[in-house]
């Protein structure tokens, strides 16, 4: 009997061992270099940069190009972007290619003679478009940090638009749905006005051209050629109000990151216009003092703290946020910790906070969720890591044929109306209104992480709103609950953004009793309105320094690397 029952314990402690040991999900692992972008053809255009020697500033500003051809939905020459950088020997800094609004734009451009805003003015059309700035963002950071010829950056996007890129099932589904709006949006019918079908290829000889002409004449061509003359009359007949000046007017800034530690991490984010970099310090330092681990991955106590510190964050947002060029943001004390310490002091594990009991913070502001994202790590220990936009899908929907690009809707991301909610639901205040060549405040968080001093990871995604806090959540599974980049990215998500006053949880991925605790502790969920919280492409640096890259599977995501 002993002997049996030794047999039946040592068989149990067998099989505990085999569930231990259940091995973890990673993505893509290698040794010397990784991208990880919304689309394949990207990633792959980007990796063979790598592989040809460049460097990855030469990756970035090729899958910029490269993501404008195969993923028109999000990728861009008609909108902007940020781009934070960790160099290999330590330096960092980034990149503000952010829209402007033109010359002609005015605070109260989008209201009507009773102070009301105009539905769609903003958001669909010709008067939706700020001042690109894309085109700039890619030659500023070839010629400050590229190693290869521009030719090499530009001419696969070049072969890849005559080529044509094959449609995935996402998107035909998304093409399909956006359709009706294009019908409004352009005068004429538009290549996206077809029917498109999972597999088939779609071409684009006239974007084709148009990297043709930047290849031969460089940034000039976008904003002050003959590609400047052509956009401006488009925008002109479709009645919009950029001119040849504002093109020529347009200038990209290099600006000092927001940079906070959190634990033994030195985190590495996107300064204001973006208010990403200072809301995730502020989210991240509210609950530093909690210990999540103890508590567990996305426990009732982990999702309370972090809602809590979210909702503290997001309401100091718009109020205090906009173009720093243009505002005064006191960034120091909102990130400092008397300050943060100060503003969870009303929390409690008993209850939830009432958004309407949190002041100033006072109002916020949006853009949508169909940003993209791309992180790269290269052979010579340098990361960068870019969010870009044209804000909505698909932008303002007005698609230049000629040129073979979409415009923005980005002059939304400005408060046409303080007080009054945009397109996706969020107020914006006086610090984000409008004025002629102001950058428009954004959600956009590129980051980097170190580690005890060394390169930790890069990370980033498109998201609107809940962009901050899928950063800040993926960052968390790894450092806290021990998760790989690809466990980190897959995990379901939520997001509170202190108006309106609930959580948004993607949906069938959260226990139901513990959504019943929470409702319980007074805290309203929401699975309707997020099926898609995030979708985070992001790298890290393993230990034995491979890398490992975590793509999105919520997108078409990919990662390719060597």
């Amino acid at each position: 009997m002993k002997r049996l029952l030794y047999v039946f314990l040592l068989l149990a402690l067998c099989f505990a061992c085999k569930k231990a040991d259940k091995p973890k999900k990673t993505g893509l692992i290698t040794k010397n270099a990784m991208v990880v972008s919304a689309r394949v053809e990207a990633s792959k255009i980007g990796s063979d940069i790598l592989k040809k020697g460049g460097n990855a500033f030469d990756a970035m500003a090729s899958m910029q190009l490269a993501l404008a051809v195969a993923y028109p939905y999000a990728g861009n020459l008609g909108g902007g972007g940020f781009m934070v950088y960790r160099k290999s020997d330590g330096e960092i800094g980034s990149l503000d290619f952010r829209e402007k609004a033109p010359l002609a734009a005015t605070r109260d451009m989008y209201l009507d003679e009773n102070g009301d805003v105009l539905p769609e003015k903003s958001t669909l059309g010709a008067m939706a478009v700020g001042v690109p700035g894309s085109v700039a963002g890619i030659f500023a950071v070839h010629e400050k940090f590229g190693s290869l010829p521009m030719e090499d950056i530009i001419k696969p996007s070049i072969n890849l638009a005559y080529r044509g890129v094959v449609v995935t099932q996402k998107q035909e589904t998304r093409i399909k749905k956006y359709q009706p709006l294009f019908l409004k949006a352009n005068k004429d019918s538009i290549i996206f006005s077809k029917s498109w079908k999972y597999g088939d290829t779609i071409k684009y000889p006239a974007f084709a051209k148009t990297l043709e002409r930047l290849l031969q004449h460089g940034k000039d061509e976008f904003y002050k050629g003959e590609t400047a003359k052509r956009l401006v009359k488009f925008l002109k007949e479709n009645g919009g109000i950029i001119t040849e000046e504002d093109l020529a007017r347009y200038t990209v800034k290099w600006r000092t990151p927001t940079t906070f530690m959190y634990d033994d991490l030195k985190i590495i984010s996107m300064p204001p216009p973006s208010s990403g970099g200072i809301c995730l310090a502020q989210i991240m330092k509210m609950i530093e003092p909690y210990d999540l681990d103890k508590f567990g991955h996305n426990s009732v106590k982990a999702i309370q703290v972090i809602t809590e510190a979210e909702r503290r964050a997001y309401a100091d947002r718009s109020f205090y946020l906009g173009d720093p060029d243009f505002v005064n943001i006191p960034s120091d004390t909102l990130i400092s910790t008397l300050y943060l310490n100060d503003r969870m002091q009303t929390f409690s594990f008993e209850k939830a906070t009432s958004s309407k009991d949190v002041s100033h913070g006072d109002v916020q502001v949006i853009e949508s969720d169909e940003t993209t994202h791309y992180s790269i790590i290269d052979q010579f220990g340098n990361a960068v890591s870019v969010t870009t936009t044209i804000n909505g899908a698909y932008g303002s929907k007005l698609y230049c044929s000629e040129l073979g690009f979409f415009l923005n809707n980005e002059m939304d991301d400005f408060s046409s109306k303080p007080g009054v909610p945009n397109m996706f639901g969020l107020i914006g205040g006086d610090a984000n209104s409008i004025l002629p060549e102001k950058r428009m405040l954004s959600a956009m968080t590129p980051t980097i992480v170190e580690k005890n001093g060394k390169l930790f990871m890069s990370v980033g995604t498109p998201g609107g709103s809940t962009i901050i806090t899928s950063v800040m959540q993926t960052i968390l599974n790894v450092h806290e609950f021990n998760m790989t980049m690809q466990e980190a990215v897959n995990a379901p998500r939520f997001h509170h953004q202190w108006l309106p006053d609930e959580i948004r949880m993607e949906p069938n991925l959260f226990e139901r009793s513990l959504i019943l605790q929470l409702e319980k502790l007074g805290y309203p969920i929401n699975e309707k309105d997020s099926p898609v919280i995030g979708k985070v492409d992001g790298i890290l640096v393993l230990d034995d320094e491979m890398l490992e890259g975590g793509a999105d599977y919520r997108g078409d995501d990919t990662a390719v690397g060597f």
